[in-house]
């Protein structure tokens, strides 16, 4: 399976200018490609092919005085920014067809624009130095932080520039069987939540560290300072990037919980089953800082991942299993409850369940999971006596006292 690795870069001021001239090279071309492709349909005329619009939008466009200074960048991010807008309307065409989820259609770039990105294939002639810098062609040897070894040689390198002014270098890298963890035997199905970031079928409850909550005061300090400024002043500039650092901080606190939380279950259950959740439909609510706050949607997808990358099984359930109305003791479906309602007590077997632990088994058990429901039981309810034991008898029965 293909990987990305991302390292933070840190170039000189030099370095810095050589980015901002390949970004905008590679965004002039974008644009030029869609234009090109959009006065076509306009006029009727077939759809241009990508090789005709390299040769016509780079090739030749260098040996103009308008275009001149595409030759100052590589050539190949100006391929790559081409087979970008490729992935666009080929993304456009297929939500169109049904194979995908909808998108729009493909839209210009602006130099406004606060993230951008170029990236570099294998025939770029980038390498790594033997000092550990990252060498890019027309640009320089750039300084990386580098947390970890790369497990393959990657096969494209994207340079990205975020909201907040800071470069990373994205690597993909194949990966191969060699990483496999040994089996183990537990089983495990998670119940999400914004009470409890995740509760687990064996009982365990996981505590939402709500990092935009936190930082909400010193981003609304930030937010007001930004808006008091003049626009197109460098005090605005100055202060939007104190804004987006602020964003990024909470980001990057968010993206390292969840990997530590998935890094940790994928190791240590053979198996997991998760709820297949309307994260879009919950974020049109009232609820909706607190659900893009908890970021479901990026836990979910990187516990799938390390289960294909290190052998475990990954199971999502459907959206609509009445996990939080049976009981996980008798599986009596005891009907739909309100918020509120944290536990509860089944009408059949007298069990008091957990409400989030209830379901988080429910979803071990939907998945065919082998779980123990021990863990939905609050406390050990009142066992029913059989109706013929029940009540006072009409005769009279022996005694049995001694």
């Amino acid at each position: 399976m293909q990987l990305r690795y991302s390292f933070r870069l840190y170039p000189s001021a030099g370095q810095r200018t050589g980015l901002a001239r390949a970004f905008g090279c590679a965004r002039v071309v974008y644009n030029d490609a869609l234009r090109a492709r959009e006065t076509a349909r306009g006029q009727g005329l077939p759809f241009p092919k990508t090789g005709n619009l390299s040769k016509a939008l780079i090739t030749e466009a260098k040996n103009t005085p308008e275009r001149a200074w595409l030759g100052e960048v590589s050539a190949v991010i100006l391929q790559q920014s081409l087979r970008d807008l490729d992935t666009a309307y080929r993304n456009f065409f297929d939500g169109l067809k049904g194979k995908r989820p909808r998108m729009g259609a493909p839209r210009y770039k602006s130099r406004k624009d606060t993230r951008q990105a170029v990236r570099f294939t294998a025939n770029a002639r980038w390498s790594i130095t033997t000092g550990g810098k990252l060498r890019l062609p027309k640009i320089g040897d750039l300084k990386v932080k580098w947390s970890r070894r790369l497990p393959s040689t990657p096969s494209t390198m994207t340079v990205v520039k975020d909201s907040a002014g800071r470069y990373f270098a994205s690597f993909v890298v194949e990966t191969g069987p060699g990483e496999l963890l040994p089996q183990t035997t537990p089983e495990l199905g998670i119940d999400l939540g914004l009470g409890h970031f995740a509760v687990l079928s064996d009982g365990t409850k996981i505590d939402s560290p709500r990092f935009l909550r936190r930082a909400e005061k010193r981003l609304k300090k930030a937010q007001r300072a930004l808006f008091r400024k003049e626009k197109g002043s460098k005090n605005r500039d100055r202060a939007r990037i104190r804004v987006a650092r602020a964003h990024a901080r909470v980001a990057d606190a968010r993206r390292e919980f969840h990997h530590r939380l998935s890094t940790k279950l994928i190791r240590e259950n053979q198996a997991i089953a998760v709820e297949d959740l309307a994260v879009k439909g919950l974020a049109r609510t009232r609820l909706a800082k607190s659900v893009h706050d908890a970021g479901w949607s990026a836990f979910v997808t990187m516990l799938e991942y390390k289960a294909a990358r290190y052998g475990r099984t990954f199971i999502r359930i459907g959206r609509f299993e009445p996990t939080s109305q049976v009981c996980s003791q008798c599986g009596v479906k005891d009907g739909p409850k309100p918020l509120h309602v944290r536990v509860w007590t089944c009408r059949a077997c007298g069990s008091v369940l957990d409400r989030d632990i209830n379901a988080a088994v429910n979803v071990a058990k939907a998945a065919g999971l082998a779980v123990t429901a021990c863990g939905a039981q609050v406390r050990p309810g009142l066992v029913p006596a059989p109706r013929g034991e029940a009540g006072t008898h009409s005769t009279s029965q022996p005694s049995t006292a001694r």
